[in-house]
């Protein structure tokens, strides 16, 4: 085997939606929803289905409607070749940003000349937490090193405390989100990433979340979510808790899509590459802390790169919550303009297994419309890990 270049040949996503009764997608099943992407993506650019050798999808709540290996059903359900499979990643927020990792790593040994990495999670139909009802998936050896395991949200309250971000800091970045992402609607930048997805209400062509009347002074009478009087005295260091459903990531449903082409074979069908890929890097961090790892990660993708905060162009950083972001900028100096210009998951929402290719997709969008060579997206994932890439517009 010859050791190629994966290239990214393109990169689309559903339009985001919103998970409450009457939402777009609420009764549309999530194979569905992932098997209209796949054939956009497929479509669009004119490739042989026959030709691809592997579909892997992130997914992390692989129960019920999510159970039997979705990328598999939707490819299937969405009427293309039998012969190519499709595995299901799971590590949590980044699943589908580590799907693209896979496909890269495959396509560089020379296993596949084609592989379209995706995601999806259907919120509304298998809620976060589902694949735990009821069961403790933190042994005895875990938690005496660890003691109780804590929620992600009691962990954005610690990262608040740690890095003194109030709560005006956090509903400020939260409307400045929902304001960068109304504007990139207005100006059709998202149209040229968003595919329209067939329901039985009809053609949903964009994103439900982006609430464009959302101001700080709205999102600062929201109640603290996360606030009891067991963890005030578990915490103590938290003498303010700040995090609400305003400053957090919303649920939603949503897949993505992006399709991986070996330099070889994309010359030779005469395709165009949108980007090539940099540097990678994955890695953990304290798990009691848990959302801080985009930090260390996003140094070491970097010094892989040979690379400079100031060479970065934008950067991703997934909004899970309002300080994941600050701390990131407060820690890594970047010019806040470039951080998340198209505005992130507190206005974009987050489906769960399909973040990571909807952060890649609106990432190279925004490279293409502001002219923008380096981006560099980051994860924070469950657990205390984190993926972290760069790309290079072509």
């Amino acid at each position: 085997m010859t050791l190629q270049t994966p290239l990214i040949i393109d990169a689309i996503r559903s339009p985001a939606g919103r998970i409450k009764a009457g939402g777009a997608f609420t009764e549309l099943h999530p194979t569905e929803l992932l098997g209209q992407v796949l054939q956009h993506l497929i479509q669009r650019n004119g490739i042989d289905p026959g030709e691809v050798g592997d579909v892997i999808t992130g997914c992390v709540s692989q129960v019920g409607e999510q159970s039997a290996t979705p990328g598999r059903v939707a490819w299937l359900g969405a009427g293309f070749p039998e012969h190519v499979p499709s595995t299901t990643i799971d590590r949590k927020c980044g699943s589908s940003q580590q799907a693209i990792a896979f496909a890269a790593q495959a396509i560089m040994a020379g296993m596949h000349d084609i592989v379209i990495a995706c995601g999806v999670e259907s919120m509304s139909q298998v809620p976060m937490g589902s694949a735990r009802i009821d069961r403790n998936p933190f042994g005895p050896s875990y938690a005496a090193r660890y003691g109780a395991q804590i929620s992600q949200g009691v962990a954005a309250e610690r990262m608040a405390a740690k890095w003194n971000l109030s709560r005006e800091d956090l509903d400020r970045y939260s409307a400045q989100s929902h304001q960068r992402a109304a504007a990139a609607a207005d100006s059709e930048q998202f149209a040229r990433e968003i595919v329209g997805i067939r329901t039985a209400a009809g053609l949903i062509e964009r994103d439900e979340s982006i609430r464009v009347d959302t101001t700080a002074e709205k999102l600062g009478q929201l109640r603290a979510s996360f606030a009891d009087e067991m963890l005030r005295e578990r915490f103590p260091e938290i003498t303010d808790w700040r995090i609400t459903a305003g400053n957090s990531s919303q649920m939603t449903d949503g897949a993505s899509a992006v399709l991986l082409v070996s330099e070889r074979l994309a010359t030779r069908l005469n395709l165009k590459p949108r980007a090539r890929f940099v540097a990678f890097d994955v890695r953990g961090d304290d798990p009691m802390m848990m959302l801080t790892a985009p930090i260390a990660s996003s140094r070491a993708v970097l010094r892989k790169a040979g690379l400079h905060v100031s060479d970065i162009d934008a950067f991703e950083v997934n909004e899970a919550f309002a300080p994941v972001p600050l701390a990131w900028l407060n820690e890594l100096g970047a010019d806040p303009q470039r951080l998340n210009p198209s505005g992130g998951a507190i206005a974009l929402g987050h489906p769960l297994g399909a973040s990571g290719a909807r952060l890649t997709t609106t990432l190279l969008n925004w490279l293409e419309v502001n002219g923008g060579r380096y981006g560099l997206q980051t994860m924070c994932e469950a657990g205390g890990m984190a993926n972290s890439m760069i790309i290079e517009r072509i």
